[in-house]
């Protein structure tokens, strides 16, 4: 089973998600709501993996930094898409209320900011892997960090594109050969 961990704004059942139930099948992949507390999201995330056979990670922007942050814990293949690599820098010019993609508010606070803060990795271990899909034109977040912060791993970056990186189902069966590959060093095939 895959589990799909959405970025800041976003919700669970977006279009890389639909792509990924299309391509995989949806009985195989999880694709929650997160709630907008840092703390929040990963006590679920951890919830689920718990409660389901989880074989792999994909995660997008914010949700690539919780899956960055769950594969520390929890040695599953990971995918990340335009990951953040400091969201607690980032949205320090996004204190106050916003709404989400489901037209609901919620609260960007100092607070928020601090648990973002707190599930920061100065480092990866040397033995985790990821699959990283940067886009050069994404408009939110530099590529380059990302690049930097994940120099080793297995990068793909795509000319354009844009932070939504539209292009996702492209990706999906060098996704899928990348999670056989992977799956077989780990205890979680997928």
């Amino acid at each position: 089973m895959i589990l799909w961990i959405h970025g800041f704004r976003s919700c669970g059942l977006s279009n890389k998600s639909r792509a990924l139930r299309e391509h995989f099948g949806a009985e195989r992949v999880l694709t929650p709501d997160l709630p907008h507390r840092p703390a929040e999201a990963i006590a679920l995330l951890e919830d689920l993996l718990q409660r389901h056979p989880v074989r792999a990670l994909v995660g997008a922007s914010l949700g690539g930094y919780y899956a960055t942050w769950l594969k520390r814990r929890h040695d599953i293949p990971a995918v990340l898409v335009n990951p953040a690599v400091a969201p607690y820098l980032l949205l320090e010019d996004w204190l106050g209320w916003h709404r989400d993609c489901h037209d609901r508010p919620f609260e960007v606070t100092r607070n928020t900011l601090a648990q973002l803060r707190a599930l920061h990795r100065e480092r990866l271990g040397d033995h985790e892997r990821y699959l990283v899909l940067l886009a050069k034109g994404d408009e939110v977040l530099d590529w380059r960090i990302a690049a930097d912060y994940y120099a080793g791993q297995e990068l793909i970056v795509h000319p354009g594109g844009d932070h939504r990186f539209t292009c996702f189902p492209d990706y999906l069966p060098r996704i899928a050969h990348w999670f056989e590959r992977h799956a077989k060093a780990t205890p979680r095939s997928a």
